[in-house]
Order: C-alpha cells, then structure tokens, then sequence
C-alpha cells in the first residue's frame, strides 16, 4: 500500500510546528497520559483536515492552533472536564523553565501560579490566553478563535486585569 503523496509535506509541517500540539495539550489535559492522548487525537485530526488545508488563505500555524483547540474543547467535553480541570504543579509538568539557580525558584512559583490561573480559564479564554502568551497577533488570534479583533483585545484587558487582581490578593495574604 503506497503512502499518501502530501504526507512528507504533513510530516515536514507538525515537526516544525510540533510545540503547538505540546502545548495545547498541556494546557488541556490534567495528567501525563491525557496530554499523551490528547497530543495524539490532535495529530489525526491534523492529518484528517490536511488535504483541505489551504496555504493561501491562512499560515500553517493559524491553521494548526484552530485545530488543535477545537479537538482539546471536544476531548475536554468529552472527558466530562470542561471548565473544571485540574492544573497540576510545574514539576509535573516537566517544564524546561524549571531550574535550581537562586532567583529562579520565585520565577518558577509565579510561573506556576500562571498556569494555575489559565488551567481556571474557560475554553474561549484558556485558548486566547495561549495564543496571547504565544506572540501571536490580535489578528491571527481572531482568525484561530472566529471573533473580532476587537473582540481580543476587550477579553485579553479583562483576563489581566483579573490576573492582577489575583496577584494582588496572592500578594496582600502572602500566599
């Protein structure tokens, strides 16, 4: 049985884009094994949609975030999780930022406590936050999630305006 003839091209395009699924499921799962799961439903789903895939009408990138996020909100519905998934700590994660030089320790807690905040998110936001966090443009993050530019820009203004107000309270109890 011969392989496909875009397959090398399919191939070329998840290896550069591979941190993309990564992290969708990270951000997605609870533990190990349903970021696992999850990584590999998103890749079939890659493959599935990849013939339909057209370069001239948005950048691979684009196009895998939009994916990549529609199959995490279904794989969350479907595990009966939406909305009130478990973050698990940066360990757990194996987070390369995770390190043992003085100063990092603090890094590491407030990254920690990001995640925390993220993992809280509902799926429009928790996905505008990744895609924020990502560098992507208010453009391309309207084009991922179909809602207006400046539709991204008033949910990010309120999603750090409660981060602050969480720090703020983290600060004011010293937790």
């Amino acid at each position: 049985m011969s392989k496909p003839s875009h397959q090398p091209s399919f191939e070329a395009l998840l290896h550069e884009h591979r941190g993309i699924i990564l992290k969708v499921a990270a951000v997605y799962a609870r533990d190990r094994e349903d970021r696992l799961d999850l990584a590999q439903e998103i890749r079939v789903q890659l493959w599935r949609s990849f013939g339909r895939y057209d370069a001239s009408r948005s950048k691979p990138s684009t196009w895998m975030y939009r994916i990549a996020l529609n199959v995490a909100i279904s794989y969350r519905r479907r595990d009966g999780a939406l909305l009130t998934g478990r973050v698990e700590s940066l360990e757990e994660r194996h987070l390369d930022s995770v390190g043992d030089a003085p100063g990092e320790r603090e890094e590491d807690e407030r990254l920690a406590a990001l995640y925390a905040f993220i993992g809280e998110l509902d799926a429009l936001n928790r996905a505008l936050i990744l895609l924020y966090l990502e560098d992507r443009s208010y453009a391309e993050i309207a084009e991922v999630l179909g809602i207006s530019e400046t539709n991204v820009a008033t949910k990010i203004g309120r999603i750090k305006q409660k981060l602050r107000g969480r720090a703020a309270a983290l600060a004011t109890t010293g937790a």
